[in-house]
């Protein structure tokens, strides 16, 4: 019996934790322009905000009890994954040198 209630609740945390992802992911696309999509050299910020509208939704209806009904667990997965490329590839292209975490002025790093 504790076994399974642990088992919930590393369950119930996985499941907030890609709904939180997806959140996050299209809070910024939002945020973004355009432009700084083409720029970078990436898809649309359309595409983007689609894809990532769409990752939140499952993620939302993935959400397991107490929070939701659990339906779509498997495909929250994929929405996980759509939330984890735009953070980690587009995001970073799209925030530029102007954004927070980019290359301003010259490294530390040694070198020529």
């Amino acid at each position: 019996m504790i076994f399974a209630s642990l088992q919930n609740l590393v369950y119930l945390i996985l499941f907030v934790a890609i709904f939180g992802l997806s959140v996050w992911g299209l809070v910024d696309a939002l945020i973004r322009t355009p432009q700084a999509f083409v720029s970078a050299g990436k898809r649309t910020k359309n595409f983007w905000v689609i894809v990532l509208a769409a990752s939140t939704a499952v993620a939302f209806v993935a959400l397991p009890p107490p929070l939701g009904n659990g339906y779509l667990g498997f495909i929250a997965l994929i929405a996980a994954v759509a939330a984890i490329v735009y953070l980690v590839d587009v995001r970073p292209a799209v925030q530029g040198p102007s954004g927070r975490g980019g290359r301003r002025g010259p490294t530390s790093r040694g070198g020529w």
